[in-house]
């Protein structure tokens, strides 16, 4: 089969691998174009680029994916099958182009957690189980039939950043095997469940400043969803603090206010919740760099009273 592939980060980038290091004939790759990064604001390449460059397969990286320069370009690589992962959008006129259609990986067990953040959504919502799947693309977005679906445990400590890299695993192998499946004839997938699911929106500010008056479960749920990427916040004297890894314990909170801190000065930070306490462990204060909870203490005289 004639492969064409779509995908811009990491995530996308492994299971490019993994389908070439399988013989998997990609004639072309589409993928963001170079964006400027870094203090000196040099162009970066993505890393499906950076994948696709160094196994001379050729990159596309339209502005817009209704060009019809672009929609030409694609068109001449008369692919038999498109592979989308960590992509934006396409437009119908682009994933109805192959014959045995457009096959896209989702990190998530769909219906379930549809849209732009199934991983962090996941772990946020306290799940402990989630997976990968495979489905042809349709109209609506994360709708249409599951070729492959398998699942992976969420440990109860595991947070998003982690959990990402078990599920880029597991997607790269799911997508050979779709490939493999749709090469021997298997390309009718199982429709989607009907009724209301969990969604996946996409992170804002607002979805990382923690709320104190939950319970402390929750929280604790919100900081390992979140980590390290964007990250949970609270506010100490004005400023944003992020908050990478905490652990928490329920007990009798009840008669403390909510977000009160409380620490001995010295090795511990516990924040008062709905139902117990969050204990910080690494945190970001602004404008510093990430830290342990012992060194931020060492530089910051924290008015607060000691856990009784």
């Amino acid at each position: 089969m004639r492969i064409v592939f779509f995908g811009t980060p990491t995530f996308a980038a492994h299971a490019l691998q993994a389908l070439i290091h399988n013989k998997c004939n990609i004639v072309a790759v589409v993928t963001a174009p170079d964006k400027p990064a870094g203090r000196g604001m040099q162009l970066q390449s993505s890393e499906v680029k950076k994948c696709a460059e160094a196994n001379q397969i050729p990159v596309l990286q339209p502005a817009k994916l209704k060009d019809p320069e672009f929609i030409a370009e694609l068109a001449a690589y008369k692919a038999d099958l498109q592979i989308v992962i960590a992509f934006r959008m396409l437009p119908e006129i682009v994933w109805q182009m192959p014959s045995l259609g457009t096959m896209n990986l989702h990190a998530s067990l769909l219906p379930n957690y549809r849209g732009a953040a199934p991983i962090n959504w996941a772990i946020i919502n306290g799940e402990t189980q989630t997976g990968v799947c495979t489905f042809f693309l349709q109209h609506e977005i994360d709708t249409g039939d599951i070729l492959l679906s398998k699942t992976h445990p969420i440990g109860p400590e595991t947070n998003a950043g982690e959990l990402h890299d078990q599920l880029m695993e597991l997607g790269a192998q799911t997508v050979i095997e779709s490939v493999q499946m749709i090469a021997a004839g298997q390309t009718k997938g199982i429709p989607q469940g009907a009724g209301s699911h969990q969604l996946a929106p996409k992170l804002f500010k607002t979805d990382c400043l923690l709320d104190f008056t939950q319970d402390v479960k929750q929280v604790y749920n919100r900081i390992r969803g979140l980590s390290p990427y964007p990250a949970a916040y609270f506010v100490l004297d004005g400023n944003p603090v992020k908050v990478f890894t905490a652990t928490y314990k329920i007990s009798d909170t009840a008669s403390i206010q909510p977000g009160t801190l409380m620490s001995d000065g010295k090795t511990y930070v516990h924040i008062a919740c709905k139902n117990g306490l969050i204990q910080l462990l690494e945190i970001q204060p602004a404008s510093k760099k990430r830290m342990a909870i012992a060194a931020f203490l060492r530089g910051y005289d924290l008015p607060a009273q000691v856990d009784a």
